[in-house]
């Protein structure tokens, strides 16, 4: 559009934006893409104003820390990273979702039991929170599993193995049977869970089996906790000159 002021005919007033080592010139609405040519933005595509006082202005905080624990596993996969320093950043992401279970979820649960409901400055309620939260985890813990596999394909190539039980041998499940027997069984302690005892406590950060049992009468089912002992160790070196490693709860 141009105007004529006293018979001149006037350009609007454009501006130059460098683009490599090439300076392009765009006039207002329109800006210069990335090979120079002039690309026009409908005033529709662009987003709505946020004013000051809109709760969408501000990035909900058990989300943001979410988005941070995400960061973190994100050194997993960086290539710059040793293989076993990308292997601590999963068990450093894994950590700190059980911290944060422990004291932002918990306290947030703790909210939703006292019927508070008052929204948090970024306009959520306590019942809100626990449902975003549940969709970022959800996918944090997806994407944990995926960093493992791939890290545990990395670990094999340099010769260092962590295994289930499908991948052992005969000699391999005599071994752990007798490990079991002599380290582990005697520091179990299995406990019940029914309508007659109250529910176990179950420390932080512990690892339990839970498990569903029936006589072997046939009589009632029955569910059962066992609790792994953190004294017997997370994994379990099995023999040989191959580096192989085993969770404890498959043993």
């Amino acid at each position: 559009m141009t105007e004529t002021t006293g018979g001149i005919e006037q350009q609007p007033a454009r501006r130059r934006r460098r683009v490599g080592s090439r300076s392009v010139a765009a006039a207002d609405p329109v800006a210069a893409d990335p090979i120079g040519s002039l690309v026009e933005v409908p005033p529709a595509a662009l987003a709505p104003a946020i004013t000051l006082d809109s709760p969408n202005r501000l990035i909900n905080r058990e989300i943001s820390w979410l988005a941070f624990n995400a960061r973190v596993l994100e050194e997993s996969l960086n290539p710059r990273n040793p293989l076993l320093e990308r292997l601590r950043f999963v068990a450093i992401s894994s950590s700190n979702l059980d911290e944060f279970y422990m004291v932002r979820v918990a306290g947030l649960k703790g909210m939703v039991t006292a019927g508070i409901s008052t929204t948090s400055d970024d306009g959520l309620s306590p019942t809100q929170q626990l449902l975003a939260i549940t969709e970022e985890v959800t996918r944090l813990m997806h994407d944990q599993q995926a960093a493992l596999g791939v890290l545990r394909e990395a670990l094999k190539e340099a010769g260092f193995h962590l295994v289930d039980g499908s991948e052992l041998g005969p000699d391999d499940l005599a071994w752990l049977a007798g490990h079991f027997s002599e380290q582990v069984y005697s520091v179990l302690t299995p406990l019940a869970i029914d309508p007659a005892h109250p529910f176990p406590f179950v420390p932080n950060k512990g690892i339990c089996l839970a498990m569903q049992l029936r006589a072997a009468s046939g009589g009632h089912e029955m569910q059962g906790l066992v609790q792994l002992p953190q004294q017997v160790g997370r994994f379990v070196r099995l023999p040989g000159d191959t580096i192989r490693y085993i969770p404890i709860e498959q043993v």
